[in-house]
């Protein structure tokens, strides 16, 4: 009896806030007046091109207390609603809503937004209009704005000045626009299945394992269907995520709804009717817990990784060079095990200080992973700077005292430079994500930041574990070769290697700018540092014309200046074999039928580079995938791109490369090995 009462309390609630909501929308007045949640209505482009399009957003900033509501607002609200008043050849799509979050309130369930949230749409513009045009739109908006015990139906005339012209977006738009877009949710590029039995109302969403879930809810775009309010529990049965609740309504045919997943990312899905699985193993409801298996396994798979990073052309030279410092201090313990030390946590911090970047950017809303830093040429500028530095220095241009011995404060000396040297370790080493490192930082995913950041951490100490170890174990200390005439040449021998790392790293610059007058400021910063230390050598070997440092330092600043205003992440097309990933592409790759071979690559990933060149493009391959029908698509990371960070965060991991294979008629992806060899994908193209 309690149960019918309270049930009939709530379809009471229900019935009185809908005519309460329907009578004060048709009291609202038409005029202007001040609103709960501020709209302004801004496009990303404000001449956008004839026969082109651009999108506009509906930014809304809800006040302290109040939320605005979904496109299908639950129980107890509705979404927005506008009348527009385009110009002529211009056609708006329907506003896509982010992912929105549960609010039940007096029982009832409420899609809501309570922070500030925009809703984007695309305006095409027909290719008669003539540019120069006034294309301003406008129009009149109704939304619902809430508290938790108080609704008021607002409205205001929104508008944006547009005029027909070139299509051109500035940085600073898109990546705005960018943000936004990042907040939407993703199609997914299959449909699911639900069917109703009873009262239970049950989906099967084709999901891969490895998708991270926090806290999931389904929200069911589709009216008539769901209780809204009733409980949702997910289960796994294979390569299904199983969703049970309750039915409330005869809604048949097929059915749109939004998945949340984790970090406020979700998954638009289209459910045909059929038959669902069973429940399988429940999924908990939340993964912000500590799973310490997780946590071991990642931390293991970063140490062992950041060990594998030494081998790394950029890496190997730093190593060596502190290795050539030890042994010309003649293999003192002490020493040793200060500078080892020191090497350590400057490798350790720098792991920990990039990883804490990354994970404020991504809980700010950014779509970045690691390596972030390369994905801006303005920190490839200054890595340049740093080897071409290194490399002279090992050259024997000039001295540093950090890289010298003999000074009497070498104790103090050798522990900043072992200090720096680790850092800068740490540093040049992010871009490569070998064997264990890519599962390990995609696990980071998932943790909890305290959790997550001992993973970056380890990351440092895997790649200064062969420094500790030459430190602190005399044993391979005594191997080291005697103080000698032989270091001078050794020394020389690993300016090759780190000269090879500001080639390629120049090379990337070159791509990632585009060349032409955006080199420049560069250019002239590169020349500048060579003449500085050349000029800085010559004065410790005895040139008393110091003040001859004084014009190539100043114009070195001067064109780093100028290269920090220019130097602007270029939208450039890739250069590889297939065409460019998208969400698009992928799903019309799919429905081709044919074998479809994804792979993620950024020109700064050196594990990429070489899968690259020994196993995608090999002439074998390419004539298998060929004979296959294998649709390659290409996922270019250099820099950086919003969709991409979506989809590798999707398969659990937050940098590249990741390769990813879809047989004809398979529901998931088979994630391939980091390290690629010709047979392996032959192998897959003859499978099909």
């Amino acid at each position: 009896m309690g149960q019918i009462g309270d049930a009939m309390m709530t379809a009471a609630w229900r019935a009185a806030l809908g005519l309460f909501v329907l009578a004060a929308l048709a009291l609202a007045p038409a005029r202007a007046q001040p609103t709960h949640i501020a709209p302004k209505l801004v496009a990303e482009s404000p001449a956008p091109a004839p026969g082109g399009e651009t999108a506009i957003a509906l930014a809304m900033t809800p006040e302290k207390g109040w939320h605005g509501y979904w496109s299908n607002g639950g129980d107890a609200g509705f979404g927005l609603r506008v009348k527009w008043n385009a110009p002529e050849g211009v056609t708006i799509s329907p506003f896509r809503y982010p992912v929105p979050e549960p609010l039940i309130l007096f029982g009832m369930m409420n899609h809501v937004y309570e922070h500030p949230y925009a809703l984007l749409a695309d305006v095409h513009v027909g290719s008669d209009v003539a540019p120069g045009t006034d294309l301003t739109l406008s129009g009149v908006a109704d939304w619902l704005a809430c508290t938790d015990k108080v609704c008021v139906p607002e409205r205001a005339v929104i508008s944006v000045a547009l005029r027909a012209g070139d299509g051109a977006v500035t940085e600073a738009s898109r990546a705005r626009f960018d943000a936004w877009r990042a907040k939407l949710p993703q199609p997914l590029d299959r449909a699911g299945r639900w069917e109703r039995t009873g009262d239970a109302l049950r989906f099967a969403v084709p999901l891969p394992a490895s998708t991270a879930l926090s806290d999931p809810h389904l929200f069911v775009e589709t009216p008539r269907l769901a209780d809204y309010a009733a409980p949702q529990s997910f289960s796994r049965n294979g390569s299904d995520l199983i969703i049970e609740t309750r039915t409330n309504g005869d809604a048949a045919g097929e059915v749109d709804a939004l998945l949340k997943l984790a970090d406020g990312r979700g998954l638009s899905i289209r459910f045909d009717p059929g038959a669902v699985p069973r429940a399988g193993q429940p999924v908990a409801g939340a993964t912000d817990g500590f799973d310490l298996a997780l946590f071991g396994t990642a931390l293991g798979g970063a140490i062992l990784g950041g060990l594998i990073l030494n081998l790394m052309p950029c890496v190997f030279p730093i190593l060596s060079l502190k290795a050539l410092s030890l042994a010309r201090s003649g293999g003192a313990a002490r020493a040793a095990k200060v500078e080892a030390l020191a090497y350590a946590a400057g490798a350790v911090l720098t792991a920990l200080l990039l990883g804490a970047v990354l994970l404020g950017l991504r809980a700010a809303g950014e779509q970045v992973g690691w390596a972030f830093q390369l994905q801006h040429p303005l920190s490839v500028l200054v890595l340049l700077l740093l080897a071409v530095a290194i490399t002279l220095n090992l050259a024997g241009v000039y001295e540093l005292p950090s890289f010298g011995g003999g000074q009497a404060l070498a104790a103090r000396e050798g522990t900043a430079g072992g200090f720096w040297t680790g850092a800068l370790a740490a540093f040049v080493a992010t871009p490569c994500s070998g064997p264990l490192l890519g599962a390990a930082l995609g696990a980071t995913l998932v943790l909890p930041v305290w959790a997550a950041l001992p993973v970056f951490g380890g990351l440092g100490l895997g790649l200064a574990l062969p420094f500790l170890a030459i430190g602190f174990v005399p044993a391979l200390r005594g191997r080291l070769p005697r103080p000698g005439p032989w270091m001078a040449t050794f020394r020389k021998w690993m300016a090759v290697p780190m000269g090879l790392t500001a080639a390629a790293l120049a090379w990337l610059l070159w791509r990632q700018a585009g060349g032409g007058a955006a080199l420049i400021y560069p250019a002239i910063a590169v020349a500048m540092i060579v003449i500085l230390l050349w000029h800085m050598g010559s004065v410790q070997h005895g040139d008393g014309r110091r003040w001859l440092l004084a014009a190539p330092g100043l114009l070195l600043l001067g064109s780093v200046a100028g290269a920090a205003a220019e130097l602007t992440p270029a939208q450039r097309g890739h250069a590889a074999a297939g065409s460019a990933f998208s969400d698009a592409a992928l799903a019309r790759a799919r429905a081709s039928g044919k074998p479809v071979f994804v792979y993620f690559t950024a020109d700064w990933c050196l594990s990429c580079k070489a899968n690259e060149a020994g196993a995608i493009e090999r002439d074998a391959v390419q004539a298998a995938f060929d004979k296959a029908g294998v649709v390659t698509l290409v996922g270019d990371w250099t820099n950086g791109d919003p969709a991409i960070t979506r989809t590798l965060a999707a398969h659990g991991r937050n940098s590249v490369p990741l390769y990813l294979w879809y047989a004809p008629g398979t529901a998931d992806p088979e994630i391939l090995p980091q390290i690629l060899t010709p047979t392996l994908l032959t192998g897959r193209a003859k499978a099909e």
